[in-house]
């Protein structure tokens, strides 16, 4: 018995040094929060697409900080308006043009955010160390990469569709929100219920997280909801191959929308992942919706949240007369995205009755090799987790 509990803990340790040594010798991102690849002399800086760990000068954040300020110039209140409450028919639009070709999926969200697995699963999104988790999470613990990068540069809930059925926009949005969940209201009954291990993805678009969370989970039990509050969107989703109901359970809700109902109990869910979603919102009724999403995790569950941070790249390229408020903008196609701090996060977050698991800025260069044009990037990492009622005893 001694000498296989031996054997299996040496080829454990085996596997993960081969792991260590492949990443090491290949093109592949280093294995570290957020990244390991520093940048040590200027010269080498177009040696590869991205640098992590970037440290900003003050004179780096002082002309950053101008560049945002000339951008500034607010659109009057009405037209500002619009782009908030038509939010639905412009991201249909962008979908109906764009389809599920915009966004690469999200094949780094185990490496971040390893807590998207039952703790016993946690090796299997590295094929490493079955049945040996604390292995799996220092494997686990690889950067991400960004895979927002589109060709414009754009995050959100949502991405694309090919339903070429026409909407009256506004009232489809909120009738197929609210319309879809009427079963929400027997908390008995619900999809997924047999799951010890629920996720939620609000925000889905087309899936870029769910398909790598689906086949990652297909051999637990574990169930996944994705909603978003456009259809075409959702329809996308489960028109997809990997669609699979069994695990999966995807719906139309405008997290908004105070009347919509989730199709779940409240305290239900395990892990929250808000991922390139919550920017997309107007930051005045942020601290509403994640009060709400908060009421849904059970004791102990944990929401995951990575965004755009203030003075990102795309934040400093807006013109004049594109701003909805502070820090707050509409692109060209008419979908808006704002731009957090540290704070912010933090006080976003703690305010719905969460605990900091981790906050963090990521600062990295995003390099154009073939352009030699080097662009500052900045976005927030966060983990909070909703504590468990005091003991009475």
């Amino acid at each position: 018995m001694n000498k296989a509990k031996r054997f299996s803990v040496a080829k454990v340790a085996a596997v993960f040094i081969r792991f260590s040594m492949r990443l090491k010798s290949s093109d592949g991102r280093p294995s570290a929060p957020l990244g390991s690849r520093i940048l040590t002399s200027p010269d080498d800086i177009f040696k590869h697409n991205m640098w992590d760990h970037v440290q900003w000068t003050e004179e780096d954040r002082e002309n950053a900080r101008q560049k945002a300020e000339e951008n500034s110039t607010f659109l009057n209140s009405v037209l500002a308006g619009k782009f908030v409450t038509a939010a639905c028919q412009y991201w249909d639009k962008f979908y109906e043009i764009h389809q599920d070709k915009f966004f690469k999926d999200r094949r780094w969200l185990f490496l971040e955010f390893p807590e998207l697995l039952p703790s016993a699963e946690k090796g299997r999104s590295t094929n490493t160390c079955h049945g040996h988790q604390q292995a799996a999470i220092q494997l686990c613990s690889a950067s991400s990469t960004d895979t927002e990068n589109g060709k414009h540069q754009r995050c959100s809930p949502v991405d694309h569709h090919r339903n070429t059925d026409t909407f009256n926009f506004q009232e489809s949005c909120q009738q197929a929100a609210r319309g879809t969940n009427e079963a929400a209201v027997d908390d008995s009954v619900f999809p997924g219920q047999r799951a010890s291990f629920r996720i939620l993805e609000v925000g889905c678009g087309v899936g870029n997280s769910v398909f790598p969370i689906v086949n990652n989970i297909k051999e637990t039990d574990s169930f996944l909801y994705c909603c978003d509050f456009s259809p075409r969107a959702i329809q996308l989703v489960k028109n997809h191959p990997d669609y699979d109901d069994s695990v999966c359970h995807a719906f139309v809700h405008d997290i908004c929308d105070k009347m919509a109902t989730f199709p779940f109990p409240p305290q239900s869910l395990d892990v929250i992942l808000a991922v390139f979603v919550l920017s997309s919102i107007h930051p005045e009724r942020l601290q509403d919706i994640v009060n709400h999403l908060s009421a849904y995790l059970k004791h102990g569950g944990v929401l995951l949240f990575r965004d755009y941070g203030r003075y990102d790249f795309s934040q400093l390229r807006f013109k004049k007369g594109q701003c909805l408020s502070e820090n707050f903008y509409t692109r060209g196609d008419g979908t808006c995205v704002y731009f957090f701090t540290k704070e912010e996060v933090h006080d976003l977050f703690s305010k719905a009755g969460l605990e900091e698991i981790q906050n963090l800025e990521d600062r990295r260069l995003q390099v154009n090799r073939g352009k030699k044009v080097v662009m500052r990037r900045v976005w927030m990492q966060s983990k909070y987790r909703k504590p468990y009622p005091p003991s009475t005893s």
